[in-house]
């Protein structure tokens, strides 16, 4: 047992090592690129105003004393009547009425406006899209809408403005005097029309300036498809079909592509359908990043797991899965910190499961809800400095656990290294798997309501199969085929079992999530990149 530890040990060590050898250098953006676009309509122009069918029409912002509340226990305004400040107008709603504004010249943009010091504004413009840009047809483009305001904007589109954690740029405040590019739409049509409205500040707002708030520059960049945000082919994927009942599952002209890479260690990934994009862990960067539809990669959260002053000692401290529960909320499994929590909505850190019968948990890893709310997750001890040998480790097993109904029950513990973890889609059957070398298998259990398990019998062994990696992440489609990060790549299996075929790529899915509008887009956590092949079947996702 001792030197099956160690060989364990050692090839997880090993995959680490290999991932940090890599450039460490994630590639995060803030911005959409500019990149060279085929056509640019300049708005702070009468001809490109008058090209998009548009008028600028202006407003000053005032700062209102209004009445509130201080903060709660609850550290929500539950508390005491206060007095504070808020702004008016409030212009970014779509359907808000600007008619009696005053409507300025485009040439003028660059006219000093507000009151000046500590001072905001609004800017609004309705566009649309035209049929001809010079000799440029933008049917088919990507649209980038640029300003750069000084000293600071806030831009509304559409009466939108996202709000995602660790977002700079885009919509919101980027930097000073910096330019704020948003994609306003792909594969756009003349004749559609958008509405932009653009909150100025004057800046630095703990300091305000002598001067006044103005618009540098104003912009519609287009560009051919794919440019923006651009997404490589890969070229060395090899879909291996086992049983003709694979091209149901895999399409024939099946295509992987790379969307992101520079990582040190990808895992975890889940889709957030409210704002579409793709959260994932770098939990050797201690790190959680978002992926968006237009290209773009930026950190969600930094010191995703851990924080302690021996950090230097932990080769993979931060976050591992991630997952929403039925009102959205992020899921967190935390490494370094040995817990399970949950992110609410106002930023608030929440506690799930950090002990087990007073003892710490060991480094939690990947985790599913079920639909009441249950939440079942895994918890070997790959996140502790020396693994299984490591002083810390207060528990004697690595435990597979259910979190219903406040009380936090240990469903088994039979397996050396419980990884990933999946529900059947009709919930009557949990999957795990064992990040064993010795015994790479794939368990399924009969889950009752109360969470207990019976019944459990290895559903695939991939013991004897070529390639160090034992388990890792496993999802599920709507069918109740399984996804398995298994030796050599990515496994399909069938409900009954059978082993369907496999997806080898040039790195290693460690884990997956499904995601996209119609949840058939399978999206893979693989070392140091993420990846995405479209598939026939939707996945079943939180």
């Amino acid at each position: 047992m001792k030197h099956q530890i160690l060989r364990f040990f050692a090839i997880r060590l090993l995959i680490v090592i290999a991932c940090q050898s890599s450039p460490a250098i994630a590639q995060t953006t803030e911005n959409v690129p500019a990149l060279h676009p085929e056509a640019v309509v300049n708005l702070a122009t009468p001809e490109g105003v008058q090209m998009i069918k548009g008028q600028w029409r202006y407003s000053d912002a005032k700062v209102t004393e209004v009445d509130f509340r201080s903060v709660g226990p609850d550290r929500k305004p539950s508390g005491p009547p206060n007095k504070t400040y808020d702004i008016t107008p409030k212009a970014g709603t779509a359907n808000f009425d600007d008619s009696t504004w005053e409507a300025i010249e485009p040439d003028t943009l660059d006219q000093r406006r507000c009151t000046g010091k500590l001072c905001f504004n609004w800017y609004r413009l309705n566009l649309t899209i035209p049929a001809k840009i010079g000799n440029f047809d933008p049917t088919g483009s990507d649209v980038v809408f640029e300003i750069v305001v000084d000293d600071y904007a806030e831009v509304w589109v559409n009466g939108q403005l996202p709000l995602v954690l660790g977002q700079s740029g885009g919509s919101l405040i980027r930097g000073f005097n910096a330019p704020n590019r948003l994609l306003l739409g792909r594969n756009i049509r003349p004749g559609q029309t958008f509405q932009i409205a653009i909150f100025g500040a004057n800046g630095p707002l703990s300091s305000p300036p002598e001067n006044f708030i103005w618009i540098r520059s104003a912009t519609l960049d287009f560009y051919k498809p794919a440019v923006i945000g651009k997404i490589q082919t890969v070229e060395d994927v090899n879909v291996i079909r086992r049983d003709p009942a694979l091209d149901a599952i895999v399409p024939k002209n099946a295509k992987l592509e790379k969307l992101a890479s520079g990582f040190q260690f990808t895992e975890g990934p889940v889709w957030v359908k409210e704002g579409n994009y793709l959260l994932f862990s770098d939990p050797n960067a201690n790190t959680i990043y978002r992926w968006s539809t237009d290209g773009q990669v930026s950190v969600f959260r930094t010191k995703s797991g851990y924080a302690g002053v021996d950090i230097g000692e932990y080769k993979q401290p931060g976050s591992n899965g991630l997952t929403l529960d039925r009102e959205g909320r992020l899921t967190i499994n935390e490494h370094g910190n040995r817990r399970v929590t949950r992110l609410e909505k106002n930023g608030i850190v929440t506690v799930l499961a950090d002990r087990y019968e007073g003892k710490r948990l060991n480094s939690p890893n990947d985790l599913v809800y079920r639909s009441d709310g249950a939440l079942f997750f895994t918890d070997p001890p790959f996140g502790l400095p020396q693994v299984f040998k490591d002083p810390r480790k207060e528990l004697p097993y690595s435990g597979v656990y259910c979190l219903h109904q406040g009380q936090l029950k240990l469903l088994t513990r039979e397996l050396s290294g419980p990884n990933g973890i999946a529900l059947s889609p009709d919930e009557k059957y949990l999957y795990v798997g064992n990040w064993d070398e010795k015994r790479k298998v794939v368990m399924r259990y009969a889950v009752n309501p109360d969470c207990s398990l019976s019944g459990g019998r290895v559903f695939y062994d991939m013991t004897q199969a070529p390639g160090e990696d034992a388990i890792d992440g496993i999802k599920v489609d709507q069918r109740g085929n399984l996804y398995v990060s298994g030796p050599g790549g990515l496994w399909i299996l069938s409900p009954q079992g059978k082993h369907l075929g496999t997806i080898v790529g040039p790195e290693h899915p460690h884990n997956l999530a499904w995601g996209d509008e119609d949840g058939r887009t399978l999206y893979l956590a693989a070392q140091t990149s993420i990846y995405r092949i479209r598939l026939n079947i939707p996945g079943m996702r939180p």
